[in-house]
């Protein structure tokens, strides 16, 4: 029955004129910006956190969810009618979707595309409404010495699953710790990590951060890239598809959305990853497999279906543990933290509202963009011809004014700058941004539950092992850091008898 009572509630607060205009345009948003290549939805929702601050909680949220998983469905878009992918994660729809096109399947593609990511959307949001209270029922259990632990491991969990260097993802966390922490000790009164700028002593701005590490930077690196070529060589042809279609990509629908929601719950995995792994999966089960890459409607299926599960389910490891997956989702935790909400597993309890509104909102928005996406195709392609040149400094000017509308001081606007030559040398030294945000997030809610444990328990140490949670967690800590050494020594070692060989 209390099941019952939060669906309504949820789908009394989405379907509400505000709420309901903000998901329709988040949605469209979404689209447009998954279409336009270079853009994608972390520099949008980077952007728009200035704006979400003269929002409603739930609105707000429920805005940038459309923006993300809207995403999801744009990118696939111009992955199959010109083989140039809006959204990283479309990179794998793109190998069948571009190839049905050329064989005048377009339209087949795009609607398979649609229904896929329907169909994922969907059972993805219903795996949150059901899963979600069982993370929340600990939440009466978790006290300062958990919640420590819980941010600690999520914290090792982002640095460690980064791809490339271990090392790299550490001390990028650590860097963003060390910048999370500037400002005035709350508990002290003294200033820290300010080197004497007045401007310095509330800490850095989120937004201001966001925009220059994210906006800022992005915009710089694509500058200096040749101007794309957006011209449609394809016709889209019949959009319905056929009744075969359809058979032929249910299974693999339905695994995508499997395997996607899986991986979308892991923090750090990414949807790039459910999107190949659905797609090697597909391959390995196929009867034919020598068909993909030639336009087998099933590489088009089960990667969009992949990557829109992981869209949906990422949202549960952030809104009920506070672990974001992703830089996308470190920024939606932001956009809380600008409300003054904080997510975790007490937000059933504290925001329902919020919290079941925005699932709602997510039904509602997959149905809004099957209805809309297949119609609009046409519409989108269009935009293909804008050049990225032109979009920059539109989103140049908006980030400022937004930036500057927060607080009314123009020295958030040159930290914005400052930080936007940061994370374009980041981007160049191929270091990952989502552990470096996940620190500057995390690190003044550790000190502050650090201080709450040792305050209760008087300065004994032995309070975070003492209780079995927190126990666990840290226990979980030296396992991971136990296995990246492993994994690291089995690579020493293959990399040593692959130089014996060779020499041999």
């Amino acid at each position: 029955m209390e099941g019952f009572q939060n669906i309504a509630l949820g789908f009394a607060t989405a379907l509400q004129p505000e709420n309901l205009l903000l998901c329709l345009c988040g949605v469209l948003l979404g689209t447009f910006i998954g279409i336009l290549p270079g853009v994608g939805p972390l520099i949008t929702i980077a952007v728009l956190l200035p704006v979400t601050f003269g929002l409603p909680p739930e609105g707000a949220i429920i805005m940038l969810a459309g923006i993300y998983y809207g995403a999801q469905y744009g990118g696939s878009t111009t992955a199959i009618l010109v083989n140039l992918p809006g959204e990283a994660s479309s990179v794998v729809t793109m190998m069948d979707g571009h190839a049905m096109a050329k064989r005048g399947r377009a339209g087949a593609a795009l609607a398979i595309a649609a229904i896929g990511s329907f169909i994922a959307g969907v059972i993805g949001t219903i795996l949150i409404a059901v899963f979600s209270p069982a993370l929340a029922s600990v939440a009466m259990q978790f006290g300062p010495a958990e919640y420590f632990a819980l941010m600690a491991f999520a914290l090792c969990c982002t640095s460690a699953l980064v791809q490339g260097s271990v090392l790299k993802g550490v001390v990028m966390a650590m860097l963003g710790a060390l910048v999370g922490l500037i400002g005035t000790d709350i508990n002290s009164g003294v200033s820290r990590l300010d080197f004497g700028f007045r401007e310095l002593s509330n800490g850095i701005e989120f937004s201001a951060l966001a925009i220059g590490l994210f906006g800022i930077a992005e915009m710089v690196r694509h500058l200096g890239d040749p101007e794309p070529k957006g011209q449609v060589t394809v016709k889209t042809g019949r959009i319905l598809p056929t009744l075969e279609d359809l058979k032929v990509s249910i299974g693999p629908i339905l695994r995508g959305t499997g395997l996607g929601t899986l991986i979308g719950i892991l923090p750090g995995a990414g949807l790039s990853i459910s999107s190949f792994a659905a797609y090697i999966l597909e391959k390995k089960v196929a009867k034919d497999p020598s068909q993909f890459g030639k336009g087998a409607i099933q590489g088009v299926a089960a990667p969009e279906a992949a990557n829109n599960a992981a869209a949906q389910t990422s949202f549960i490891p952030t809104l009920t543990l506070g672990i974001p997956g992703s830089a996308t989702m470190a920024l939606m935790l932001g956009a809380l933290l600008i409300q003054g909400i904080t997510p975790g597993p007490r937000i059933m309890q504290e925001q329902p509202t919020l919290f079941w509104g925005l699932i709602a909102s997510m039904v509602i928005g997959n149905l809004l963009l099957l209805v809309l996406n297949l119609p609009l195709v046409r519409l989108w392609v269009k935009l293909l011809d804008v050049p990225y040149r032109w979009l920059c400094p539109a989103i140049l000017t908006f980030g400022c004014v937004g930036i500057y509308s927060i607080g009314f001081a123009a020295s958030d606007i040159y930290i914005a700058a400052a930080f936007g030559l940061a994370g374009y040398l980041f981007l160049k030294l191929d270091l990952e941004l989502a552990p470096f945000i996940l620190g500057f997030i995390l690190a003044p809610m550790l000190e502050e539950h650090f201080r709450r444990a040792m305050l209760l328990s008087r300065g004994d140490l032995t309070v975070f092992v003492t209780h079995p949670l927190s126990a666990t967690f840290l226990g979980l800590i030296v396992v991971l850091i136990g296995l990246i050494g492993v994994h690291k020594y089995r690579s020493y070692l293959a990399d040593r008898a692959a130089a014996a060989e060779a020499r041999g």
